[in-house]
């Protein structure tokens, strides 16, 4: 399993410090897991449920790195984050965008996914 969580903290872009920060645990305590020292039963959970990680794969391998999520949850998601880092520009994006008509908003939406496949593809060639 500590191959798998080096593998998922890289995946993330995510440095010991960082990585461990978003589940409550210190740098030194993730370079032991990662090295091989057994993993908690409340670090698992706390890796899946911060990162939307398959606990099925963190545990065996099999299945997929992440578990799929409804497109609405992504948006809460996202719109919270936004919040609780109180970026400014981005909440009044948000309001913006709540102005909108529908066929705005779809068009604004479709837009945002298509750019998002174009970064998406691009990364993956990189």
């Amino acid at each position: 399993m500590h191959e798998r969580i080096r593998k998922l903290r890289k995946t993330l872009e995510l440095t010991q410090q960082e990585f461990g920060e978003r589940i409550g645990m210190k740098r030194n305590s993730i370079a032991l897991i990662e090295g091989g020292r057994n993993t908690s039963e409340q670090t698992i959970f706390a890796i899946c449920r911060e990162f939307n990680v398959n606990e099925e794969w963190l545990r065996t391998g099999n299945g997929k790195m992440f578990n799929l999520v409804p497109e609405e949850d992504l948006y809460s998601k996202a719109a919270a984050s936004i919040l609780k880092d109180n970026d400014a520009l981005a909440i009044e994006a948000l309001k913006l965008y709540f102005e909108l008509s529908p066929e705005a908003k779809k068009s604004v939406t479709d837009y945002i996914l298509q750019l998002s496949d174009m970064i998406r593809k691009y990364n993956t060639k990189v």
